[in-house]
């Protein structure tokens, strides 16, 4: 689900957990001036190594995706252009453009961007003083075509269309594109036939080769590793930000790199996304987390939830209807089934238990999962009316959550990803109520 970085910090045998994170979170003026705050949490890291010295980095095995993998995905892309009639795909930078060419580059004005052509090598399209920096990642066997700062870099993108004679073929543009990008081929090629690139791009990313299932495993083991280290240390008086630095540190000693590490407490984890208001543990409060790593460029995302203290019999239901919940989801995608089948089986699920119907609150107000790879969040979704048949190698979350607003909210989310026998998780869900991770 959503982001929110942390703080690493840690416990010391004196002074209590959340004491010495409010101070280091939260500085006073005179502290930051006379630079001690520096010198407590310095002090505060040291204290933490005996603790997270106990953590071994679990990444020495990853396997980074190699030339081989690379060339493959060019050939299944460059197979469904011929399918659907495509002559090239235009990419700006981002994780298509690391996916096909294993270039890492961010976005600007200046534009940097692949072309993938239906035959022979693609050809990356940058600034003549990027070009060196830009070959450091580039993977594949490219042609690199530059352009100077008084050029139209779209001119030089036609240009190589032309020469491949692609110019009168649809042009197919990644669907993260920029609208300047498309309106300056647009210009730049007049006549082409511009079109979505999505049957193509999405047609490689969405189904997850082996490679690539074992990388995510690695990222879920991590952040699984990190929640059980973690959870023992949550002590009442702590804030969301401060349970998230925990988890945070503790992800990284692992060897993983944090994508997000939300913590909601008492009634803000009936916000899926969380509250502005800051809110700390007490006994009798729902902890809400959502955390999720990267691994080699391939994300993890888990949630776990649980009550600080006693809990209620309303609170211990809801997180049995939610455990429950996640399981009919995972029952329910199997290979050949509508992504959105999965949806509307919990949705009725949870309707016949007196939440909903529907996106209603008190319920589950948002889809019950979504795809997941390089990116968090990826096409497609298991969401109602979402058509697409699930197929073996696609991935997704498991996040069936129920919200209570003003109260708390349970969400369990583990990711699976289909094989021929049906979905395979990630991380097995927790157990029971009295142990939630």
């Amino acid at each position: 689900m959503p982001q929110a970085k942390g703080i690493a910090t840690a416990r010391s045998s004196t002074v209590s957990l959340a004491t010495m994170l409010s101070a280091v979170l939260r500085p006073s003026r005179r502290a930051v001036i006379g630079g001690s705050a520096a010198l407590l949490a310095s002090a505060i890291v040291r204290a933490a190594e005996p603790d997270l010295a106990g953590l071994p980095d679990m990444t020495g095995r990853a396997v980074p995706i190699g030339i081989d993998e690379r060339r493959a995905r060019l050939e299944r892309a460059q197979a469904l252009m011929r399918v659907n009639g495509i002559g090239a795909v235009l990419i700006e930078p981002g994780s298509s453009l690391i996916y096909f060419t294993g270039v890492r580059w961010g976005r600007s004005e200046r534009l940097t961007a692949a072309i993938l052509p239906v035959e022979g090598d693609p050809c990356i399209v940058t600034p003549f003083f990027e070009e060196p920096s830009v070959r450091q990642t580039l993977a594949v066997p490219a042609e690199v075509r530059v352009w100077q700062e008084d050029e139209d870099p779209l001119a030089v993108v036609a240009g190589f269309l032309r020469d491949r004679r692609l110019g009168a073929h649809p042009v197919g543009i990644e669907e993260s594109a920029r609208f300047f990008a498309f309106d300056g081929l647009a210009g730049a090629l007049p006549g082409a036939r511009l079109v979505s690139a999505n049957p193509v791009v999405r047609g490689c990313r969405m189904i997850k080769t082996a490679a690539e299932i074992a990388l995510m495993q690695l990222a879920t083991d991590v952040t699984i590793a990190a929640y059980r280290w973690t959870y023992p240390r949550v002590e009442a008086g702590m804030t969301g930000a401060q349970i998230g630095a925990l988890m945070d540190a503790a992800t990284r000693k692992l060897g993983g790199e944090p994508e997000f590490s939300l913590a909601l407490v008492g009634s803000a984890a009936a916000l899926p996304h969380g509250s502005r208001e800051v809110f700390r543990v007490a006994g009798g409060q729902a902890v809400l987390m959502d955390c999720g790593c990267t691994v080699e460029g391939y994300q993890s995302d888990v949630s776990r939830t649980w009550f600080h203290g006693a809990a209620t019999a309303e609170q211990h239901r809801v997180w049995d209807l939610v455990k429950a919940g996640q399981a009919l989801a995972f029952r329910t995608a199997q290979v050949g089934v509508a992504a959105g089948a999965v949806d509307d089986a919990v949705r009725g699920f949870y309707a016949r238990a007196g939440y909903g119907p529907g996106y209603r609150l008190p319920g589950l107000s948002h889809r019950t999962g979504h795809g997941i790879g390089m990116d968090g969040h990826e096409p497609v979704n298991l969401v109602h009316g979402e058509r697409t048949l699930l197929s073996p190698g696609m991935c997704f979350s498991d996040e069936p959550g129920i919200y209570l607003p003003g109260k708390f909210g349970v969400r369990l989310e583990d990711c699976f990803h289909m094989t021929d026998r049906g979905p395979a998780w990630f991380s097995t869900p927790p157990v029971a109520f009295d142990q939630p991770v």
